[in-house]
């Protein structure tokens, strides 16, 4: 498995695989939104490729910076696609981003996970990550 930064070529399979997340995108989203992302060096989308050049899996790493606490870095998404879960990619994929993240000079990786991912908890923990708070989200639109 190969993993490297996502390009405007991936749009298909990055919506498709978002998609799969629960966030239904179409590939002109996806290309639009990467090509916004290549331009923000705060940020990466790496893509783990398969030996015929797919994207099968996916992960986005962001710097966060708060006036509250140190900068650290966050994993903003991560999916698999749902045939090659459970092979280690994900892992392979949380890796590459903990490595952006000490080549940025983040000293903390961090996650945040839906209350009802459940099997998405364990994972995280086998890799060492620890709960450290529940929290509630809420939105709204902006200018409201």
């Amino acid at each position: 498995m190969k993993i490297r930064h996502a390009t405007p070529a991936d749009a298909d399979a990055i919506a498709d695989l978002a998609t799969q997340l629960g966030y239904p995108s179409s590939p002109e989203e996806a290309e639009a939104r990467l090509r916004d992302l290549a331009t923000r060096p705060e940020t990466a989308v790496l893509v783990a490729e398969s030996a015929n050049g797919v994207a099968v899996g996916w992960i986005q790493v962001v710097g966060a910076y708060r006036v509250d606490s140190e900068p650290y870095a966050e994993i903003a998404a991560l999916v698999v696609d749902a045939a090659h879960r459970g092979g280690g990619i994900g892992a392979e994929l949380v890796a590459a981003a903990d490595d952006w993240a000490v080549r940025h000079g983040f000293r903390t990786l961090r996650v945040r996970s839906n209350v009802v991912r459940e099997r998405t908890h364990a994972f995280y923990e086998r890799l060492g990550f620890a709960r450290t708070k529940s929290q509630v989200v809420f939105a709204r639109p902006a200018g409201r």
